[in-house]
């Protein structure tokens, strides 16, 4: 009889983390927010590099303040952190969001007047709220911070979120300008502005309540982070198949590479559904032990041919690293670093 409850083949992708990385780079990030406390956006599954990894690495480093963005997000949360350190960014459309806040105890963010009056008739309490200073999505707009009903709430954080922190643009100094007005009018415990970017605007944008988030997993948003945040993921493969190739055959769909050269290629555990996405077909290379493997031919869903020759010793089962400098990474594949991170796929074992 056919068992369901067998236990599982070892994987052929695997997503490592460097938890001393990621507790530096709170650190740092923590560090330099002054006389502010640095939180950790840990949505998207920490950024796709799964919670209950990272969490209990960012508590042990001193963090205190958590943002996801959905209430499905919260559970894996408020397995490490207590409820009350936990925000979910995209606030309550109804009352059964409401009712769920209130049960588990995280707080939600009030992103509109609809929302702010859903929150006090349902029963009110400790919540955080988003003013749009200037980016145009979630939070209540310039025009409506006046509104007697905020008075009514018990906020904990007043925030907004920069547009183009990444960026050496007049729409910054204009977004603090228009979030201090704010401040000065709805009372609340704690202000917060900057995100990994915005940290390293300067202590100005600080305020109470920095929200790092690509920063603390080995993104480089700014020049002046460059050289002082680590990498944090690193994943690798392992190789399905080597085979060798004669001069004229071709490799993958639609033989966009021919061989001219009779070679050596690893078949690779890696494509677009792990988040090797189709625009590293013709760029880059994985690695093992200091030598470069390029990529030949187009990225498929499960699978990438590499050239072997610069490590002749490898074999079926061996692992390659996948290049995870996220700035270098973005460069070459031209995707941002946020997608490089949150697009990793549900296959790794973390």
């Amino acid at each position: 009889m056919p068992d369901p409850s067998a236990e599982l083949p070892p994987p052929t992708l695997r997503l490592g983390l460097d938890h001393h990385a990621l507790a530096e780079n709170w650190r740092l990030l923590d560090r330099l927010s002054g006389s502010a406390e640095a939180g950790a956006a840990v949505k998207a599954n920490a950024y796709g590099l799964g919670v209950t990894s990272v969490v209990p690495t960012l508590l042990e480093a001193g963090a205190r303040s958590f943002f996801v963005a959905h209430w499905s997000e919260v559970p894996a949360v408020i397995k490490h952190a207590a409820p009350e350190t936990v925000s979910v960014l995209h606030g309550p459309l109804n009352e059964a969001d409401a009712a769920f806040a209130r049960t588990t105890g995280v707080k939600p963010v009030l992103n509109s007047l609809h929302q702010v009056r859903l929150w006090l008739n349902t029963g009110g309490g400790l919540c955080d709220v988003m003013i749009d200073s200037g980016i145009n999505r979630l939070g209540l707009s310039l025009s409506e911070i006046g509104d007697p009903a905020l008075h009514n709430l018990e906020i904990d954080v007043l925030m907004s979120h920069l547009a183009s922190a990444d960026e050496n643009s007049d729409l910054n100094a204009v977004q603090l300008q228009r979030f201090r007005q704010a401040a000065q009018q709805i009372p609340a415990r704690r202000l917060s502005l900057a995100n990994s970017a915005g940290i390293a605007l300067g202590p100005e944008y600080a305020f109470g309540l920095t929200r790092p988030g690509l920063a603390l997993y080995g993104g480089v948003p700014r020049p002046e982070l460059a050289g002082r945040i680590a990498p944090v993921a690193k994943p690798e493969a392992a190789i399905l198949q080597r085979r060798q190739l004669n001069p004229g055959d071709t490799v993958g769909y639609n033989a966009v590479f021919t061989a001219t050269r009779k070679m050596d290629v690893g078949v690779v555990s890696l494509g677009y559904a792990d988040g090797f996405l189709r625009c590293w077909t013709g760029k880059g290379a994985l690695a093992s032990g200091g030598a470069r493997l390029p990529l030949l031919g187009k990225v498929s869903m499960d699978m990438v041919v590499i050239d072997i020759s610069a490590a002749p010793h490898l074999r079926e089962g061996d692992w390659v690293e996948i290049p995870f400098d996220l700035p270098e990474a973005s460069r070459t594949s031209g995707l941002s670093q946020y997608e490089l991170l949150t697009t990793l796929g549900p296959r790794y074992r973390r």
